[in-house]
């Protein structure tokens, strides 16, 4: 076990959910404070250190099931006999958090609605994995996520090996796998539209357009000054100036930066399938470049993967 706040992998003992009082409602206060906080009102500090679990049940036996008795035992007995190598994780503010505690209790008390007993942190609580990449709910598994809706204060996490790899910063084997599969489709996507014919290289940008929210406000073939497609945004009413090139290079791309520059739209997109030497597109909002392996990517992610094959028969 490790918890200095560097890249040094961690290697939990064990590992434990805690909600950090009703609703979380004490998280904001722990993470501040560095605190493992724990409510209990009712189970005086001497009891539980004491490790007297028959008088413990006793003092919970208000509650309704032999059952709800035991679990409460048992998170007490948890928050009081787990190590400093035990791995605490919490789920607040949109992330999940994590740190290691030291097994000294502070006992505050049990007139207060405040926390009535906590263990300080070693290190902190953190929401990033160890490389300082942030832990967001949302791009965990819900396989460990769940754990949230555990009724309970503290409770085992199943997840074990997977949590301990995400804030190891460790990718899963199958995400590598399916990220090299897809990385040779993107290839052969490459590959695929280079080989268009131009009127389906056209098509294919308007379908990656159409795709992605974007209208056409010009016909397919029109034949226009300076420009190949016009696109507007209905949800957001922006427009974009679309210039579709087979082959470019740097002083083709900066000529229609030139004309996009007095056209008032809000976006300029190009895009080539074909790059001779280099393309750079200035760092400015509003400005897009989609060529050679970006362009695939673009395509595949929009599902034209199957397009293209047909396309290319």
């Amino acid at each position: 076990m490790t918890a200095d706040g560097g890249a040094t992998p961690i290697a939990p003992g064990d590992v434990r959910y805690i909600k950090l009082g009703v609703g979380g409602g004490w998280a904001r206060q722990a993470f501040e404070n560095g605190w493992l906080a724990f409510g209990y009102h009712s189970i005086p500090d001497a009891v539980a250190a004491e490790g007297d679990w028959n008088i413990v049940a006793h003092l919970l036996r208000h509650r309704p099931t032999a059952s709800a008795i035991s679990t409460g035992v048992g998170e007490v007995e948890a928050f009081y006999g787990m190590g400093a190598d035990c791995l605490w994780i919490t789920l607040a503010d949109g992330h999940l958090w994590w740190t290691f505690a030291d097994p000294e209790i502070v006992w505050l008390g049990t007139d207060t609605d405040e926390p009535s007993r906590y263990r300080r942190v070693i290190g902190g609580w953190r929401n990033t994995d160890i490389h300082g990449r942030p832990l967001r709910t949302e791009q965990l598994s819900s396989k460990l996520t769940q754990v949230a809706g555990y009724r309970g204060t503290i409770c085992k996490v199943a997840e074990k090996e997977y949590l301990v790899r995400r804030i190891n910063g460790i990718v899963e084997p199958i995400v590598v796998l399916a990220g090299e599969a897809r990385e040779r489709v993107v290839s052969v996507a490459r590959d695929m539209i280079r080989s268009l014919h131009w009127a389906d290289f056209e098509t294919l940008v308007d379908l990656i357009f159409a795709r992605s929210g974007w209208q056409r406000s010009t016909r397919v073939g029109a034949k226009l000054t300076d420009v190949d497609i016009v696109m507007e945004q209905p949800t957001t009413d922006e427009s974009a100036f679309v210039q579709i090139k087979s082959k470019a290079n740097q002083a083709i791309l900066d000529d229609y930066l030139d004309r996009y520059e007095v056209t008032g739209h809000d976006h300029f997109f190009f895009v080539c399938h074909t790059v001779s030497g280099t393309l750079k597109m200035p760092e400015k909002r509003g400005l897009h470049l989609f060529a050679g392996q970006r362009l695939a990517d673009v395509a595949v992610r929009n599902g034209l993967f199957d397009w293209l094959i047909e396309k290319s028969m």
